[in-house]
């Protein structure tokens, strides 16, 4: 079984999300740190579900959805799955990748 491992960022920007919608409503972003735990403890069995994430230019790089309204984007690299980003789906990824790389 592979082992998962959040990066800062990622764990970061899960954080922001909670955050921002337990403003308005504190079930909702208790459900999404729940659904992104699952989601992320799910690719410990099967760490290829995901489709793969075209603004990376990488293959091995994957998504799964979280919700209707996030991307879950990690990379598996032998047995271990390292979780890379966790980004609302209305954002432009392309961008964010290139802030990274600046």
């Amino acid at each position: 079984m592979a082992q998962v491992k959040w990066s800062e960022s990622a764990l970061a920007s899960l954080s922001e999300a909670i955050e921002y919608i337990s403003k308005d409503s504190p079930s909702y972003a208790a459900a999404l740190a729940v659904h992104a735990d699952r989601a992320a403890t799910s690719l410990q069995q099967f760490p290829q579900r995901g489709r793969v994430v075209h603004e990376y230019r990488d293959p091995a790089v994957r998504e799964i959805p979280v919700g209707k309204t996030y991307r879950l984007i990690y990379k598996p690299v032998g047995a271990v799955i390292n979780i890379v980003a966790f980004v609302h789906s209305g954002r432009d990824l392309a961008s964010l990748i290139n802030e990274d790389l600046s």
